[in-house]
């Protein structure tokens, strides 16, 4: 069934099994035969298949996917499980979860396009999914890591905390300060609370939280994972992003096995939108979401992908 059509490609409904779990995806595909396909692998929290949150509109991989379709390139994106028309619970799924969602969406898009590269692209949590599923996938054409983290879970959520809190709004900090709530020591907390638990979902400040994945985050080091990689990889992550640390990029190009491009564009924010500030800012997060990806990102992502298409084919590699 086809759900839209434009001049540089054609989306339709494609559905992916895991055991039980039915996922909802879209299938794009450009106009002529697809040089190479992209399994493009969601951020964290519960998003659609476009990257978009009840809360916040990112539609990070609905631009990935339109972008990459300009340049050759066939995409699959999907829903979470337990998001918009995906089966399964989402507060039960941990990270291992996700990752298991993510190959058998990698495998249904190698069955529907046999013979095309295929590469992983993933942003935030899907980078850290393509990550874990790249390091046992050698056949992959390439790897794109859009603000992932090369340290342990646990390290990254701290550095995460210690970022955000000084760029809240000053009213927000006088509160805290009034309240003498110390929004680092209290992660700290949540962090050992996540550690202790024993079930799936568990009940913290009064809501429910999915403590599978926190506790499958915070123990993650996906350095033995990046070592792994042979394949070429792609990372970007830019100088304010606030979630992850830009020097983890050091880490990725001294870690990665195969032929490693890292990237550090000024200005560009964790949601792959340019700040205009001197300074990241979570504050601006707002004002941010209502602007398109990044442009020059997209444009990046896409010339990549493609040449790996054409590397694999013989052609020229140069991206």
């Amino acid at each position: 069934m086809i759900t839209a059509s434009t001049p540089t490609l054609t989306e339709t409904a494609f559905d992916v099994a895991v055991g039980d779990v039915r996922l909802a995806g879209t299938l794009a595909l450009p106009a002529g035969a697809p040089r190479a396909a992209a399994l493009l692998v969601p951020g964290s929290g519960p998003v659609d298949r476009d990257s978009d949150h009840p809360r916040m509109r990112l539609g990070i991989t609905r631009e990935l996917a339109h972008a990459l379709a300009g340049a050759g390139v066939a995409t699959l994106r999907y829903d979470k499980r337990g998001v918009g028309a995906s089966g399964g619970d989402f507060l039960s799924a941990g990270l291992s979860d996700n990752t298991t969602d993510a190959a058998a969406a990698l495998s249904a898009l190698r069955e529907r396009l046999p013979g095309v590269p295929v590469v992983l692209v993933g942003h935030s949590e899907g980078a850290i999914i393509a990550t874990r599923l790249a390091a046992n996938e050698p056949d992959l054409a390439g790897t794109v890591l859009l603000a992932a983290p090369a340290v342990v879970g646990e390290r990254m959520l701290a550095w995460q905390t210690r970022q955000i809190v000084p760029t809240m709004p000053r009213l927000v900090r006088g509160i805290l300060r009034l309240l003498r709530i110390d929004l680092v020591e209290k992660q700290r907390r949540n962090v050992e609370r996540f550690r202790q638990s024993t079930t799936d979902v568990i009940r913290l400040e009064g809501r429910r939280m999915n403590a599978k994945w926190h506790r499958e985050l915070i123990a993650y080091d996906p350095a033995p994972d990046l070592a792994r990689l042979s394949m070429p990889v792609l990372a970007i992550t830019g100088d304010h992003d606030l979630q992850v640390d830009p020097d983890d990029l050091d880490r990725i190009a001294a870690t990665v096995a195969g032929p490693v491009e890292i990237e550090r564009p000024e200005r560009l924010t964790h949601l792959l939108r340019r700040d205009a500030g001197d300074t990241a800012s979570f504050a601006a997060y707002r004002s941010l979401v209502k602007q398109p990806v990044d442009r020059e990102l997209l444009d990046r992502v896409s010339s990549w992908v493609a040449a790996r298409g054409r590397a694999t084919d013989g052609g020229a590699a140069g991206a």
